[in-house]
C-alpha cells in the first residue's frame, strides 16, 4: 500500500484528468484545433455498429459495461464506445456526434501513425539499419565476430551513420535470424542502460528501487507498484537519453506520489525540469516496426 491507501498500482505515463463527458484513453488529450481531412479510418474487426459523423460514416465497437457514463477511446483498431446497459444506441449516436471533431481528428492521427510505422520497418539484412539510444546503427554480417559488438567510426563523415552494429552470422543469415540476434542485443543493453539510469534518479529523489524489470508492453512505456517494483519498456533504448531519463525519474516519482497529482509533477520536475521536451517528443515518436517479413 502507499503512503496514501492506493494498492501497488500500474500507472500509465500520460494519464490526463478525464473528461466529465468521456472516459478516453492515458494517451488522448482535446486540442482545440479543427478536424483535419480523414482519408482513410481505422476499423476495429470488433464494429458492428456505424455513426454518421460529418461527411464520414464511422464504425465503432461497442461494449456494455457496469459504468456511470458513456467512455469513448480511439486506438490503432479504431473507435470503440463503452457504455451502461440501460444507455440506449440513440443516445449513443448523440454523444458521439457530440464528440465527432475529437473522434475524427484521433482516427486521423491513429492512420498517419501506422503509415509512419510502415515507412519505419527495419530491414533485416547487411546495411540496414536500427535506432539505439537515439543514435541509427547499421547492421553488419561478420562472421568473425562472437555474438553482437557495436563499433564507432571516429573518421565518419558528419550526418553519417557512425555506428555498426556487427553480428557473428554469415552473409546469407535469413531475416528472422538477424532480427532475434539484434533485438536479443538491444534487450541487453536496455537492461544496461536502465539500471544505471535508474540508479542515478533514484538516488536524486531519495527513493529505493526494488526490482527492475523488463516490458514488451504494446501501450505503456513504463509502470511502477507501491512496493518499489519498476517495469520499463525495453524499447525506450530506441530513444536518446533525455527521453529515457524521463520514462525513468516518472516511474521513480511514483515511489513518492502514487497518482497524477501537481504534487508527483513536482517531484518529476525537482531533478528534471526540462520534462515537457522529453515528454512531447516520446508521445509524437513512431517505433520502427521489427517484424521479420513472413515466411522467414
Amino acid at each position: 500500500m502507499s503512503a496514501l491507501g492506493l494498492p501497488p498500482a500500474q500507472l500509465s505515463l500520460f494519464d490526463e484528468a478525464p473528461s466529465p463527458t468521456s472516459d478516453v484513453g492515458s494517451a488522448v488529450t482535446v486540442p482545440p484545433q479543427a478536424a483535419p481531412p480523414v482519408p482513410a479510418l481505422p476499423v476495429s474487426p470488433d464494429a458492428r455498429h456505424a455513426v454518421q459523423l460529418g461527411e464520414h460514416r464511422v464504425a465503432y465497437a461497442l461494449r456494455r459495461a457496469r459504468r456511470r457514463s458513456i467512455g469513448f477511446t480511439v486506438g490503432p483498431e479504431g473507435l470503440a464506445v463503452s457504455a451502461p446497459r440501460w444507455v440506449g444506441l440513440g443516445e449513443i449516436e448523440v454523444a458521439l456526434r457530440e464528440k465527432a471533431t475529437w473522434i475524427l481528428r484521433k482516427l486521423h492521427e491513429q492512420q498517419s501513425r501506422q503509415q509512419r510505422q510502415l515507412q519505419a520497418r527495419v530491414e533485416w539484412r547487411e546495411g540496414g539499419s536500427v535506432p539505439f539510444l537515439g543514435e541509427t546503427v547499421i547492421l553488419v554480417l561478420d562472421e568473425r565476430t562472437a555474438g553482437a559488438v557495436l563499433h564507432s567510426a571516429a573518421d565518419a563523415l558528419p550526418g553519417v551513420p557512425h555506428l555498426t552494429l556487427h553480428l557473428g552470422l554469415p552473409q546469407h543469415a535469413g531475416p528472422a535470424q538477424i532480427r532475434d540476434v539484434v533485438q536479443s542485443w538491444l534487450q541487453r543493453q536496455a537492461r544496461r542502460v536502465f539500471e544505471e539510469r535508474c540508479s542515478l534518479y533514484a538516488q536524486r529523489l531519495g527513493v529505493r528501487v526494488q526490482q527492475l524489470s523488463l516490458s514488451s508492453a504494446a501501450t505503456r512505456w513504463g509502470s511502477a507498484s507501491a512496493d518499489g517494483s519498476i517495469r520499463l519498456n525495453w524499447r525506450l533504448v530506441h530513444f536518446g537519453l533525455p527521453v529515457i531519463d524521463y520514462v525513468v525519474t516518472h516511474e521513480l516519482a511514483h515511489l513518492r506520489e502514487m497518482n497524477h497529482s501537481p504534487a508527483f509533477w513536482d517531484v518529476v520536475r525537482s531533478v528534471m525540469p526540462g520534462y515537457e521536451q522529453a515528454r512531447s517528443t516520446l508521445r509524437d515518436s513512431v517505433l520502427p516496426l521489427l517484424d521479420a517479413p513472413a515466411g522467414a
